[in-house]
């Protein structure tokens, strides 16, 4: 095995833009919302890009690959996260995720917690996490009712660098004028409460049923580890995902785990990864995904890269407290 690059499926929306082109050359033509760039979901499933193995479909490379691709703590049918890059030019809709349970019984399909990462963040940019405090669930409905949401939607501009855990149930919406990596859930239900007045459907019942008023958006702050040559950032730590930022100045040494996958999404700058057998060179809005059987890795170069997987929670735990623990 080696470490896998995959196409990018390209997603044209009525709020996307062409902002991606700031570092990409494979832009198709129109308004560009979404690429995604390691999916495996009957809405869109990823084909490698690189080595022997190009070509082939990633739900393929599961059947026939196994534990060796995704690790031996990993569900073999179901591929559990979904990595974009999001371009939002005008604003997405508010919105609302339902979590696991509401999800299969009434979509049948996962729920969708997800975390942002801002890569870009053009004048004016912002986001929508949660409501303001106090919003009430009659408040709620009523404003939904009337087209009156916006003085209750918490309302963020935020800056280059900035991440944002938003959970399953939580209002949100990304806004005008950023780039955001999206690490989330492999799920594709949207219930849409307020739309800026576009004529697409809303989903106001499903998404009364699912919204929690009671979470707050708020800028994560991570906890930062130095080293020579590096400084990692655990950013969030769930039961779905675990995101890493690696700041690199020239190298880091790691290994796979046989237990999980990895996937590294550059974010700024550019360098390298190499492994017993071979070199990829990696660039801002590549993703690469670090088969459970790859062994050892040198990620290299001046690059900040994302780090996410599915986490034994616990042990994750227990890491970062030993920088601590004296």
């Amino acid at each position: 095995m080696y470490p896998i690059k995959f196409e990018n499926l390209y997603f044209e929306k009525i709020w996307g833009g062409r902002d991606l082109s700031l570092f990409r050359d494979n832009l198709p033509e129109g308004n560009i919302g979404e690429s995604w760039d390691v999916a495996c979901h009957k809405n869109g499933t990823s084909v490698v890009a690189n080595g022997e193995l190009k070509g082939k479909r990633l739900d393929t490379l599961i059947k026939e690959k196994g534990s060796e691709l995704i690790g031996t703590k990993i569900p073999k049918d179901w591929f559990p996260l979904l990595i974009k890059l999001i371009n939002a030019k005008d604003s997405l809709s508010v919105q609302v995720h339902p979590d696991d349970k509401y999800g299969r019984e009434v979509e049948g399909d996962k729920g969708k917690t997800e975390v942002w990462y801002v890569v870009e963040a053009f004048q004016g940019a912002n986001i929508v996490v949660g409501t303001k405090e106090g919003c009430t669930k009659d408040q709620f409905r009523k404003a939904i009712e009337t087209g009156n949401l916006e003085p209750y939607m918490n309302k963020v501009y935020v800056k280059k660098g900035e991440v944002y855990f938003v959970k399953s149930g939580q209002i949100h919406a990304i806004g005008e004028g950023v780039i955001i990596a999206e690490i989330q859930q492999n799920s594709d239900i949207t219930y849409r409460v307020y739309d800026y007045g576009r004529d697409r459907e809303l989903h106001i019942e499903k998404a009364l049923d699912v919204v929690d008023l009671r979470l707050r958006g708020e800028k994560g702050t991570g906890i930062k580890i130095e080293n020579e040559g590096f400084d990692k950032t655990y950013l969030c730590l769930c039961k779905d995902f675990c995101l890493e930022m690696y700041d690199l100045r020239t190298e880091v040494e790691e290994a796979s785990s046989e237990e999980r996958f990895f996937v590294f999404t550059v974010v700024d700058g550019s360098g390298e990864i190499a492994y017993e057998g071979g070199l990829e060179k990696l660039r801002k809005g590549d993703s690469i995904l670090i088969p459970a059987a790859l062994g050892k890795y040198t990620l290299r170069g001046t690059m900040k890269v994302l780090k996410s997987y599915v986490p034994d929670v616990e042990k994750v735990e227990k890491e970062i407290i030993s920088f601590i623990k004296k």
